[in-house]
């Protein structure tokens, strides 16, 4: 599976986990990302969006 949107190009953010001892380890941050059929310049194809996208409308749902 892809590990960016195709709209936003919203990707896989790392960074820190710190526990209540302050330990830090390092974590990443994935994006909601489901894989879905769009029209793109008329033709459906399968591309992965993210479901900020999916919700605010930014892709047409084959």
């Amino acid at each position: 599976m892809a590990k960016e949107c195709f709209v936003c190009k919203k990707t896989v953010v790392s960074g820190n986990q710190v526990s209540h001892s302050n330990k830090h380890s390092k974590r990443v941050w994935k994006p909601n990302l489901q894989r879905v059929k769009v029209v793109i310049e008329g033709t459906p194809q399968r591309i992965s969006v993210c479901t900020r996208c999916l919700r605010s409308g930014k892709v047409e749902r084959a």
